[in-house]
């Protein structure tokens, strides 16, 4: 028996050597990425919602760039949906970092008459393109920072780190630029811009792991938590002044937590009781859904229609 529990610690010793090994390559890549896309972006901006991916991506930020500030503001796109605890987290971390952050909503575009007010219960989430091409357009950024992820859904496994968007703000998958041996075009012209993705190689095993490692705090919404929710179709979804339910549909207490965050209308929760890191990160190992599969409404589509919300201008 002690030669099982020695053989046992000694295979969970070097998982674990493994797991921070992995993490100590992806950190390096990413801090090299954000690097080079200060150095030869004109007017960069990073994508922050206060979400975990975002999170990672400002301690990366951290890493590369301190003790300066940021050499791009913070920027983000708000539907007037979303979960108020996360809005919340956003401003609080951007005043403790002592970074700028901007906001533009969507609720402006729909006054302009940029996109059609879907009422008071329709989702925003698809507006958002429209809003974030506006403020590209506004504050003439060429080059736009964000967390998303390879692993997440199929279009965006498509994408290159250092992703074209045309003067129209729109992506092309069949005219994207080699990226070989991390080398990357950065070059735009008048009208265009790229979308950047420091941490597109991870997987949501990494994020959880380094939060982990890196003790970084999040919203409570990650976190197991009770909640009033209703069962649409085979996801549950909270119930809040946009989503409340429908004839029919019963509300229940249940103990929940979210994968990723979003417009309220469109982002569901698990059942969960993981209230700690290292409980998230467990049922996170055994997952067979990604996040995005399994916590997101309007990913119910296929491949083909999410990327073309993609080519619209959609992140």
């Amino acid at each position: 028996m002690n030669a099982r529990a020695d053989a046992d610690a000694l295979r969970a010793r070097d998982a674990a050597l493994d797991a921070d090994a992995r993490l100590n390559w992806l950190e390096s890549e990413a801090i090299h990425i954000l690097r080079e896309a200060a150095a030869e972006s004109r007017a960069p901006a990073l994508l922050f919602s206060g979400g975990k991916d975002s999170l990672v991506l400002l301690r990366l930020a951290e890493k590369a760039f301190r003790p300066a500030g940021f050499p791009f503001p913070l920027l983000h796109v708000d539907t007037g949906h979303n979960f108020p605890e996360v809005i919340d987290f956003r401003d609080a971390t951007a005043a403790r970092l002592g970074e700028r952050l901007l906001v533009r909503q969507v609720s402006d575009s729909i006054a302009r008459g940029s996109v059609a007010d879907p009422g008071p219960l329709g989702s925003r989430n698809a507006l958002q393109s429209v809003t974030l091409l506006e403020a590209v357009a506004e504050l003439e950024f060429d080059a736009l920072i964000g967390g998303a992820r390879r692993d997440e859904e199929k279009a965006r496994a498509k994408e290159r780190v250092f992703s074209h968007r045309d003067a129209f703000g729109q992506w092309d998958p069949r005219r994207q630029r080699p990226e070989l041996w991390s080398l990357y075009n950065a070059r735009v012209g008048p009208g265009q811009h790229l979308r950047v993705f420091p941490i597109s190689n991870w997987t949501e095993r990494d994020v959880w792991q380094y939060i982990a490692r890196e003790g970084i705090a999040l919203p409570s919404i990650y976190f197991a938590h009770e909640r009033e929710v209703i069962v649409r179709g085979d996801r549950l979804l909270a119930v809040t002044a946009v989503t409340p339910p429908r004839p029919g549909e019963t509300v229940r207490r249940e103990r929940v937590r979210y994968r990723t965050v979003g417009d309220m209308t469109c982002t569901c929760p698990v059942a969960s009781q993981a209230d700690t890191v290292a409980a998230v990160l467990a049922e996170t190992l055994v997952a067979r859904i990604s996040e995005r599969g399994a916590t997101r409404l309007d990913d119910r589509t296929s491949e083909a229609a999410m990327e073309a919300r993609k080519r619209e201008g959609y992140f």
